[in-house]
């Protein structure tokens, strides 16, 4: 379980492609701070390191995963959004968010206001039910409040820190990002449509 709060931007230093890809990122942490069979959220991806050294450490990441989020595309060189799991007794800067991507989104607008930036993002139809105004939203991995809502997008502002200590200050138009919504949303859902199930079942067994 994570918080949204990126920890450290990783890159990526080795690709090894086959059944999924296991991947070297460089991190700069020390070899002692990562645990093997460690949590490690990659731009909001949770993989499980099988391998670490001073600077850096190894993931695996199945095909359902590159095809499901923005792993797939991920080059040597890439940058990703680093953040360990919590433990107990940590704070909770940003929301719960467990590293299960929900769907791609895109990269609508990017706008300057004042010190910080507006971002516009286009989502898949069924995430769009989970996404509410000021609620939360996790994007690549960053715990974000949504400014803003319509048909197929949402809207979100950037502060500087934000902006440049993760990977979303490089973002551009068309880039693809991870998205996850609430954990709140998603069981929120669930029940209401449980509850609609059981009235037409009700109303059918009248």
């Amino acid at each position: 379980m994570f918080t949204g709060i990126v920890s450290a931007i990783g890159r990526v230093d080795r690709i090894e492609a086959g059944d999924g890809h296991r991947l070297d990122i460089a991190t700069g942490w020390p070899a002692e701070t990562v645990a093997l069979g460690a949590s490690v959220a990659h731009s909001g991806v949770c993989l499980t390191v099988t391998d670490a050294w001073d600077g850096g450490h190894r993931v695996a990441a199945s095909p359902e995963t590159l095809a499901r989020t923005t792993l797939g595309g991920l080059a040597v060189g890439s940058r990703v959004n680093l953040e360990r799991s919590l433990t107990l007794g940590d704070e909770l800067g940003g929301h719960l968010v467990f590293g299960h991507v929900d769907g791609l989104g895109q990269v609508d607008t990017v706008s300057a206001e004042a010190d910080s930036h507006r971002l516009r993002f286009r989502a898949p139809a069924d995430l769009m039910a989970l996404i509410a105004v000021k609620g939360s939203i996790a994007v690549d991995g960053v715990s974000l409040t949504v400014n803003a809502l319509w048909s197929d997008g949402f809207e979100v502002t950037i502060i500087p820190h934000t902006w440049t200590a993760t990977t979303l200050g490089a973002l551009a138009p068309g880039d693809p990002v991870n998205l996850e919504a609430d954990m709140l949303a998603r069981y929120v859902a669930r029940q209401l449509a449980a509850a609609g199930g059981l009235a037409h079942l009700q109303q059918d067994n009248r």
